[in-house]
């Protein structure tokens, strides 16, 4: 099944039980406008509400995975009697809303970055639970060199990488090649660019596991994360009692002790 919406801002395409969700603005370098954020937002609460689906691929068209926001549209803001405080209140509050709208999704969202991803689309990138890389993709939250710290980007920046390695990015607006990305851990396969697509292989690997216990999994790793290691252990805890009394995992679990197939 593939669609187009939001006047075209985002192609879906569904196979196989993986849906592909493709900014396709590269005229805008797919800037995380008000129209492709709440675009963005619509495509994810469809998903999250699809059985059919049990990856997501986040993919991009052009030379950029995402430039951020549409500084064009953030400064036509500044026209309002309030300088546009309340408009920009507004943005990056609809901004937050779809990066916790990924995190809280079912399914597992990897990001195929094949270009930049800086600012808002670094952000974007990030907040998806695995990234594949182009070698010719650069991440970036470089706003600093425009009088503007990137300080919701920081959030999903540093739950990916060490405080001290985000914080010179933030502060130097410098470019981390995807090399570097991946020796840092905040991308997890690297691909030359014509092969990028194909080495999403941990796509069809996830597809195939036990869709009850990959949900269950995403919950239990988002719920820990920043936790008191008390509190953390209380809800993995809760969860994995959760998994365990599912019937297909008794099943699997069986089936091992049994040295058969599972059922």
């Amino acid at each position: 099944m593939g669609d187009a919406m939001g006047d075209s801002l985002i192609r879906r395409d569904v196979q196989d039980g993986v849906a592909t969700v493709t900014l396709a603005s590269p005229q805008t370098l797919n800037a995380l406008s008000t129209p492709m954020l709440m675009t963005l937002a619509e495509t994810f609460a469809a998903i999250a509400i699809d059985d059919r689906v049990r990856v997501v691929i986040l993919a991009a068209e052009g030379k950029a995975f995402s430039a951020g926001h549409d500084l064009k549209e953030m400064q036509s803001f500044r026209s309002a009697s309030d300088g546009g405080e309340a408009q920009f209140h507004a943005l990056f509050d609809r901004c937050a809303d779809v990066m916790q709208q990924i995190a809280a999704l079912p399914q597992p969202v990897i990001a195929q970055v094949q270009g930049v991803a800086t600012a808002a689309g670094c952000q974007l990138a990030c907040t998806c639970d695995l990234i594949t890389a182009s070698q010719t993709a650069r991440f970036g939250v470089n706003g600093i060199n425009l009088g503007l710290f990137c300080a919701t980007p920081a959030v999903a920046l540093t739950r990916r990488l060490a405080p001290g390695a985000a914080f010179e990015l933030l502060t130097t607006g410098e470019f981390l090649s995807a090399e570097r990305a991946h020796a840092l851990g905040v991308v997890n396969r690297l691909a030359s660019p014509d092969q990028l697509e194909a080495e999403t292989l941990t796509c069809p690997t996830i597809a195939s596991k036990d869709p009850a216990a990959i949900r269950l999994g995403k919950r239990a790793f988002q719920a820990q994360l920043g936790q008191p290691l008390r509190e953390a252990y209380a809800v993995a805890g809760s969860l994995m009692v959760e998994n365990v009394m599912l019937p297909d995992t008794a099943e699997g679990i069986q089936a091992f002790l049994d040295r058969r197939p599972q059922t």
